[in-house]
């Protein structure tokens, strides 16, 4: 006897569910190593949290607490526990980053399912796991993939309460944009006008009782939040270590300015700070400037832009389906939240004047596949009418002429890939148009649909990815770094494929055996086993080791610490064995560093004598010249 045919269809539903997620799982498991350390700056002060709870809290570069990175520590905790557990290695770094993707695509297949069924659930689910941005950073160790997950968990908890009214479920709101904060401070915010917004107007309590809600919701954040903040601000600066990025060793001067408001209006302080004349652009836009065509410009159009005027359009179409529900209809809710979130997000993104990289734009991928997802299903229920079919046909004419659009933009990429989706596309117009065959027409229009971002993402995959700045895809025209003509012809060679020993600005160190050898040796007698002028570049050695060393100036060698009697006196206690310099004795396109950086390199070769190990500058603080 067979299964009752609800049970049938919960079985299928099941299977379907679990081979998406293992999928998603296995996808991004292919080929992980390869990216090794993958982000070096936050790959050893995963290392460094490892070994030191002090390290952990605070999210210092070193186990010693010379310097923090500059964010807050929540994305670098659950890293540092798998470290704990497994041991230093690319995969127990990564791991975690992989298993917040394969959580952020369950939750939203979640969300999705829940109001406009389980096929609307399955392709947001699948969207979300193709989209090329997504893949890359749910492989990397930057906090953006703890990021993508609390801000849909948040919505999550926002969909619920408009459900039943209960507070509890707006206080969950809360704590999750608190954690959000410690996360990647002022960008969770993005998310607080959809929800704020969505909670207003389809809640299903009373309006007074509403705003009372959110009012303890903002509580919750403050406290999720504030605890942190209060402790780092009220613990002794002597005693903890500074606060990278800032240039007054505040996290509240860092939130507000070189993470706050200094990334909307370019007045960036802190890490972005220092000599720009030798930084040649970098804490700019990398490769894209602000308007409201900045998300499909060459360097983010494939790794964000397939599917989101697809997304708009849906969302569009889906509230006019829905405009006779009552005012707190929960299908109307999940399409004005994440349009919203949409609108919202890509509006700060496309006009900040600040620092602004490519994949940022990670944090529009939920949105537009829920959008997809629940727009697309929602649309096709009401196929049968004529205009929702023409809507339906120029959606998919839309998203048909994104694809070729991008992937013309890589034409030795896949060549054939652009013609083969422009005609399944006029074939599934077709379709349409004669409204017959609705299954084979939905299957070959979601084909047409992914067949770009899952190209890229396989792309993406067999690529590896390191450094400061990773990118989805292939390359493609006018999609690389800004020309910078001020730039000094002896750089251009480094800046364009980075450092191969001492690391630079964008990448970490790569050390030699001999330089290893001999950071390693004696290295219990001394606090740091060496020194170097930014984060990346003593990343390598620290990883390496797993010694603390010192990154003078933080991330790119502008924070001022420790100043130059600081380190001075460390030398002169015997607690800094080495300090590490440029590659083979040539100036190198390095941390660009500020005056107190470089006193203190000039200090040290003015007082120490210069080797050359493993092509790198190496010198002894042990022994002076003569």
């Amino acid at each position: 006897m067979g299964l009752p045919k609800r049970e049938h269809a919960m079985t299928r539903e099941r299977i379907s569910v679990g081979l998406l997620l293992i999928g998603t799982a296995a996808a991004y498991l292919v080929n992980l190593s390869a990216n090794g350390w993958a982000n070096s700056f936050y790959s050893a002060a995963v290392q460094a949290g490892s070994v030191s709870w002090k390290a952990a809290f605070f999210g210092s570069s070193d186990a010693a607490n010379s310097i923090t990175v500059d964010k807050p520590p929540a994305s670098l905790w659950l890293m540092e526990l798998s470290v704990r557990i497994f041991g230093l290695s690319s995969w127990s770094i990564l791991v975690p980053q992989v298993l917040l993707g394969v959580a952020s695509v369950g939750l939203l297949y979640v969300i999705v399912r829940r109001y406009f069924g389980h096929a609307a659930g399955l392709l947001a689910g699948l969207v979300l796991a193709v989209t090329p941005v997504a893949v890359l950073m749910f492989r990397f160790n930057n906090p953006d993939a703890l990021l993508v997950f609390l801000t849909i968990a948040a919505v999550w908890a926002t969909l619920r309460a408009i459900e039943d009214g209960r507070t509890r479920w707006l206080i969950l709101v809360g704590v999750l944009v608190g954690f959000g904060f410690l996360t990647k401070q002022l960008q969770v915010m993005l998310i607080i006008p959809p929800v704020a917004l969505t909670y207003l107007i389809a809640g299903p309590v009373s309006v007074g009782k509403r705003l009372a809600q959110l009012v303890g919701s903002a509580a919750a954040a403050v406290v999720s939040a504030g605890w942190w903040i209060v402790t780092v601000e009220l613990w002794p600066p002597g005693s903890r270590p500074w606060i990278g990025g800032s240039p007054d060793n505040s996290i509240l001067e860092l939130t507000l300015g070189y993470n706050g408001l200094g990334r909307i209006n370019g007045n960036e302080k802190g890490s972005a700070s220092g000599p720009r004349e030798e930084m040649y652009g970098f804490g700019g836009h990398f490769g894209s400037e602000p308007g409201i065509g900045r998300l499909f410009q060459p360097a983010l159009g494939g790794q964000i832009a397939w599917l989101l005027p697809t997304a708009l359009v849906l969302a569009v179409l889906g509230i006019m389906l829905l405009s006779k529900e009552s005012r707190s209809d929960t299908r109307r809710a999940v399409l004005l939240v994440f349009g919203l979130w949409v609108f919202t997000t890509g509006a700060v993104f496309s006009y900040m004047q600040g620092i602004f990289h490519p994949y940022y734009s990670v944090a529009l991928a939920p949105a537009v596949a829920a959008l997809v997802g629940a727009g697309s299903a929602l649309a096709w229920r009401e196929r049968e009418k004529a205009w929702v079919r023409a809507a339906l046909a120029v959606t998919l004419a839309l998203t048909v002429g994104m694809s070729c659009m991008l992937l013309g933009r890589s034409p030795e990429f896949l060549p054939w890939l652009r013609w083969a989706v422009l005609g399944l596309g006029v074939v599934t117009l077709g379709g349409l148009a004669v409204n017959r065959y609705p299954k084979a027409v939905a299957a070959v229009a979601i084909v047409v649909a992914l067949a770009g971002p899952i190209a890229y993402s396989a792309q993406t995959i067999a690529t590896p990815q390191s450094g400061a700045l990773p990118s989805a895809g292939p390359e493609v025209k006018g999609g690389g770094f800004p020309e910078f003509p001020d730039m000094p012809e002896r750089h251009r060679p480094e800046f364009e494929r980075g450092s191969k020993r001492g690391g630079g600005l964008l990448d970490g160190s790569t050390p030699g055996p001999n330089i290893v050898a001999a950071l390693e040796g004696n290295a219990d007698r001394y606090t740091w086993v060496a020194a170097a002028v930014g984060s990346n570049r003593a990343s390598g050695y620290q990883l390496a080791t797993g010694r603390p060393v010192m990154p003078i100036g933080g991330f790119n060698g502008t924070d001022p610490s420790p100043t130059l009697a600081q380190f001075q006196q460390y030398v002169a206690d015997g607690q800094i064995h080495y300090f590490l310099g440029n590659d083979g004795g040539g100036e190198g396109f390095g941390a660009p560093g500020s005056e107190t950086s470089k006193s203190v390199q000039e200090w040290v070769q003015n007082t120490f004598t210069k080797q050359i190990v493993d092509d790198v500058e190496v010198y002894d603080l042990t022994v002076r010249k003569p």
